[in-house]
């Protein structure tokens, strides 16, 4: 049998009212344990972010005030976790166990924040009847997934992976290619948190950060899927083989190389670089904005050396691209429309979602293979 998680679970939606427009289901989850402190300023190294950020937390009151239930592993937890982030006790109620949660009939939408070992069971599990919201990585592997959205397809829900960033409308106006990203912890951290236990998060920097560096490449692509994947060197595991820092590049047939890596041991940076013909795009925060309400990049269009090499320009450019809320809030909403078009407009779940998941889970197998092995993977899809 799997550990208990160490951290409650699931918040559902939506509120009982009728109107479809004010039905929006909501997500929330306990707090992640402390996250462990990190140097600054952030350095030029390749780099990871810290781990999972509360979609909850940005989502606003308007959401908030859609919140169902709250479901942990005991009474108490639950009803604390109700009146820490001030929902209503009368209007949300806080069940004692997953179970009860899913048997709960008001519940049409989860948010599953376990650890990724659990996802299987749970995810599986709540797709007898309810749309589900996973956060990421989606699995351990690529047959794990499979059997997620498998269950999701059967039971005729919505599958969304909680890669909060994709739904920042910055990402429209960016291209990335080499994504890094990493942040220094302490010892407590690299010995005891979720994400480096082999029972809970096996795959630990690759799965946590990694995730986010794949995804961040694949759509730079359209999520064409590489022809092959090579790890790069000396891969850093704890002592009970977690993978702490890692990385690989991407292969195309065409030409096209993309190089990722992800550490638990850097400073906290979150960079993207992408070098094209004509110009040079960076992002100093691609998994999460420094400012919600603002998100900026830089572009440096056509450089030159100035003559006798005494300089070069132009200058890059600074853009930013506003949005009233934060991107958890605009995950939140975008699973929240893909759940009412299946339950009140009688559609079909949409497979853009678990297609991209099941494509980012495919790279994190062949990188995690390329580890293991010491060679080159070609990615069968």
């Amino acid at each position: 049998m799997s550990p208990a998680p160490p951290e409650s679970w699931i918040c559902y939606a939506p509120s009982g009212h009728s109107s479809p427009e004010s039905r929006i289901p909501n997500l929330r989850r306990l707090p992640p344990p402390p996250r462990p402190p990190a140097t600054s300023p952030a350095t030029a190294h390749p780099p990871t972010t810290p781990g999972r950020r509360r979609p909850a937390a940005a989502a606003g009151a308007d959401l908030r005030r859609h919140n169902h239930a709250v479901g942990s592993r005991s009474e108490a937890k639950a009803h604390r976790f109700v009146a820490e982030n001030g929902l209503d006790p009368g209007a949300v109620r806080a069940h004692g166990s997953y179970e009860t949660l899913l048997d709960d009939p008001g519940v049409d939408a989860v948010y599953v924040p376990l650890p990724t070992s659990l996802h299987v069971r749970w995810a599986a599990a709540a797709a007898r009847g309810k749309h589900v919201l996973l956060e990421k990585p989606a699995a351990l592997c690529a047959a794990d997934l499979d059997a997620i959205l498998a269950a999701c397809e059967a039971a005729g829900v919505q599958f969304t992976d909680s890669t909060m960033a994709m739904h920042h409308p910055r990402t429209d106006r960016m291209r990335e290619i080499n994504s890094v990203v990493s942040f220094r912890v302490n010892d407590d951290f690299l010995q005891n948190d979720v994400k480096v236990k082999p029972d809970l998060d096996a795959l630990g920097a690759l799965g946590d950060i990694g995730w986010y560096c794949i995804r961040a490449i694949l759509w730079t692509v359209s999520y064409e899927l590489p022809r092959s994947v090579v790890a790069l060197l000396e891969a850093v595991r704890n002592d009970a083989g977690v993978l702490l820092a890692c990385g690989a590049s991407m292969h195309w047939p065409d030409g096209r190389v993309a190089t990722f890596t992800c550490s638990f041991l850097a400073s906290l940076t979150m960079d993207v670089t992408v070098v094209g013909t004509n110009g040079t795009l960076r992002v100093a925060d691609f998994v999460f904005p420094f400012d919600e309400k603002s998100a900026g990049f830089s572009v440096l269009t056509n450089p030159r050396v100035a003559e006798l090499a005494v300089g070069w320009g132009p200058q890059p450019a600074e853009r930013a691209v506003a949005t009233d809320l934060p991107q958890e809030a605009l995950m939140v909403r975008e699973f929240a429309r893909l759940v009412r078009n299946v339950r009140d407009a009688g559609g079909r779940p949409e497979s853009k979602w678990p297609d991209i998941t099941r494509k980012t889970q495919a790279v994190i197998d062949a990188v995690k293979a390329s580890i293991d092995k010491g060679l080159p993977i070609e990615i069968m899809g």
